[in-house]
């Protein structure tokens, strides 16, 4: 530097009897060197990340102190300090080794950002620490738990963060759905089992981290979501939870570019315990939302935070997402929740009505649950139509007066799958002969296929057993009971099996 500041070697500052004016003048002359020098710096590092990586990480930067070898820049959260040193601290300190051999190492600590306009450049407090050379304070170390010894106003900060947090992500977490109201069966037991096993747990599980769900619509994804996050919260009152629809991750996410204050937003959703995002799918086509998620995840992940989502599809059949995040979703637990069975039907039809206090004759409960087999909000909403229904013309609910009710919704069952579509998707499945399904062959080949048609007609149409029966061949209704019942019996003892018939379930229920 021009003006050499001299320093005795046992750390006693530089002689102060220069007069006030000249000293005032070597401040000047430092303060202009140390900004051209950190100026170039900056210069170098937005050429080499990019404007838009620049802005989002670099720009708050201010270049606090220099002592003797040694730099300090400030950032203004402990998240952004963080990120700048395992990101780019080594390359920092390349360029100013650079532009001054004298510095040999690059301290970045947390500190009151500059004004508006002003960070990135050289704060007075570096020219005079430069000017006097007195030793800069030995960078804190972090405490045991990862964080920087805080001050008072430090935690107090840090509260009201966390409040924030809180406030913003919280999420509209409905106080019906809980794990006491979920029933269970033999479709969603594993995922009810995952489930409560991450909301027991005081930290992410090995294994279960994240935690997917996934399934078609109304079969109790979003119940389980919302179980998760109530027994969170009452366990562990002081774990900051996040509940949000992908929707609202992205509507955030849109807000904080807006506004200019994407850093923020990364850092509250960053210091959350447990992030839950319900509906993945539709982060489908958002390419930024999309890298923006997978970056939240990879930084929760690696801080060992729990993530939990939920999808209508398994991660490797949500082809159009990003192939990094598809796979970072599959590398945890998957559980799937398969469509419900007739007896799961009847389950939720009794928990409900005993929740509600409803009063609901079982013939009318069982004509439910075998009409109405798409989901359990259709369900839901059939038996609430019923029983207001009753209640308000005050006339006793009967197996007649449902059908008048519900006329409807049971038409729309009927048109949604026919015996011929069923048979047509079959054969198409197993790669038969549409005429295989009512011709008199026996070959396994032929005779598996068609009773898995037999078995969907049964579980997916209103048709009874002599015609269905009819429509494969003219065939004795006790065939059709046959076949029935060898399916059910094949989906219980072979798992790849009964994948197998629910893709089909599906594939016609879509």
């Amino acid at each position: 530097m021009a003006a050499r500041v001299r320093c005795a070697a046992d750390g006693r500052k530089a002689d102060r009897g220069r007069s006030g004016e000249a000293g005032l003048r070597l401040v000047r002359r430092l303060d202009g060197e140390l900004g051209a020098q950190w100026a170039r710096v900056r210069g170098r590092l937005r050429e080499e990340v990019g404007e838009v990586e620049y802005r989002t990480w670099l720009k708050q930067m201010t270049l606090s102190e220099v002592d003797e070898d040694e730099v300090t820049i400030i950032l203004p959260t402990r998240f952004l300090r963080d990120w700048v040193r395992s990101h780019y601290g080594d390359r920092i300190r390349s360029l100013w080794g650079a532009e001054n051999p004298r510095i040999r190492r690059v301290a970045l600590r947390i500190g009151a950002s500059m004004p508006e306009g002003l960070a990135g450049e050289v704060s007075p407090a570096a020219a005079s620490s430069a000017l006097s050379a007195t030793p800069a304070a030995a960078p804190v170390a972090p405490a045991a738990n990862g964080h920087d010894p805080a001050s008072p106003l430090l935690e107090a900060r840090s509260d009201a963060r966390t409040d924030l947090v809180r406030t913003e992500f919280a999420g509209t977490v409905d106080p019906r759905f809980t794990f006491a109201t979920f029933v269970v069966g033999k479709p969603n037991e594993f995922a009810y089992a995952c489930a409560r096993r991450v909301a027991e747990s005081d930290r992410a599980q090995p294994g279960f981290n994240p935690l997917f769900l996934y399934g078609g619509v109304g079969l109790g994804k979003t119940h389980l979501m919302h179980a998760i996050a109530w027994a969170i919260r009452e366990r562990s009152p002081k774990r900051v939870v996040a509940y949000m629809s992908a929707e609202r991750f992205m509507y955030r996410f849109i807000s904080a570019i807006r506004s200019q204050n994407t850093v923020e937003f990364k850092e509250q959703l960053r210091s959350v315990d447990v992030l839950m995002v319900d509906d993945l799918q539709f982060l489908i086509g958002k390419d930024n939302t999309q890298e923006e998620f997978f970056h939240t995840f990879n930084a929760l992940v690696d801080a060992g935070k729990q993530i939990v989502v939920s999808a209508d599809k398994s991660p490797s059949d949500l082809s159009e997402l990003d192939a990094r995040l598809r796979t970072r979703l599959g590398c945890g637990m998957v559980a799937d929740i398969h469509a419900t069975t007739y007896e799961l039907r009847i389950g939720i039809l009794q928990a409900k009505a005993a929740l509600a206090g409803m009063i609901v004759p079982q013939k009318v409960m069982e004509f439910l649950a075998h009409k109405i087999t798409t989901n359990v909000r259709e369900l839901e909403g059939a038996l609430n139509r019923v029983v207001a229904h009753g209640q308000l013309v005050g006339r006793p609910i009967t197996l007649e007066s449902t059908q008048e009710v519900l006329h409807d919704v049971l038409r729309a069952q009927d048109r949604r799958v026919t015996i011929e579509e069923i048979q047509k998707r079959v054969a198409e499945h197993y790669n038969i002969r549409l005429t295989d399904m009512s011709s008199a062959r026996r070959a396994r080949a032929v005779a598996r296929p068609r009773q898995v048609a037999m078995y969907l007609a049964k579980q997916l149409t209103s048709r009874s057993l002599p015609e269905i029966g009819r429509k494969f061949g003219n065939r004795d209704h006790t065939t059709v009971m046959h076949a029935c019942s060898r399916i059910a019996d094949l989906m219980q003892r072979d798992a790849a099996f009964a994948e197998d018939v629910e893709l089909l379930r599906r594939m016609l229920e879509s």
